[in-house]
């Protein structure tokens, strides 16, 4: 009988694949936020059975990116008004405190980092095409990164949870007119705040950043038509 501890393991379980895989067109908006999972249809499309399509929608249940309603099936989170308001204030929070933290703590050369990190980001909004898109992922890093510095994994991972989530919000506050310009201007007080050190101005002035977003998802006209999408009951 072979040594079952000598047995090579699979890299990653099938259902593993399958949340990967949806977990990227949920995030890339091919399943929109609200739609209900098709389970025939995906496991022609992927060949599978249905265990590992259950198993991984159970993976992204966890992660909040699906709901699953008993006998109904499951659908792609759409978050509410409080979801978003909720999201917001957590991320203000965690976020204020960690810019406070890099402030004071981080080397010279990280400072120059985040400061690198800013000019991609102006670069990102003076793109003639989809600079939306790329100001997005610009400021992703950004934030990102901060957290990276700062640290601690804790908190890096409650942020990316929370970010990953927002990424259902059809609301987003940069959809809003005139946002991505606003949002740049408060980047470049956040990052002359961080090169001075300024704890007590960086926790200002980022706790300020996601007041003034969430303010823009109150304002922001739905990226999609109300009927594109019946919403789950």
């Amino acid at each position: 009988m072979p040594d079952q501890t000598s047995i090579p393991l699979a890299s990653t379980a099938l259902y593993e694949q399958v949340a990967d895989r949806l977990r990227l067109r949920i995030l890339g908006r091919e399943l929109e936020p609200g739609a209900w999972i098709d389970e025939l249809k995906l496991c022609g499309e992927l060949g599978i059975s249905r265990t590992p399509l259950r198993e991984a929608l159970k993976v992204l249940a966890a992660e909040g990116l699906v709901t699953m309603k008993l006998r109904r099936g499951a659908y792609v989170t759409e978050m509410s008004e409080r979801d978003v308001r909720e999201a917001y204030q957590l991320l203000s929070l965690l976020e204020s405190d960690a810019a406070a933290e890099v402030a004071v703590r981080a080397s010279d050369a990280e400072l120059a980092e985040l400061a690198q990190l800013h000019r991609a980001l102006e670069e990102a909004l003076l793109e003639s095409t989809n600079s939306r898109d790329a100001f997005f992922a610009a400021n992703e890093r950004f934030h990102l990164r901060v957290l990276e510095i700062d640290g601690n994994r804790w908190r890096l991972q409650i942020v990316g949870d929370l970010r990953r989530l927002m990424k259902l919000n059809r609301h987003h506050s940069l959809f809003r007119e005139g946002r991505l310009a606003e949002s740049l201007d408060e980047h470049r007080a956040i990052v002359a705040a961080l090169l001075a050190r300024d704890a007590q101005a960086c926790r200002g002035l980022v706790s300020a950043h996601f007041r003034n977003g969430l303010n823009a998802t109150q304002e922001a006209p739905s990226s999609r038509p109300p009927d594109a999408c019946a919403q789950p009951r």
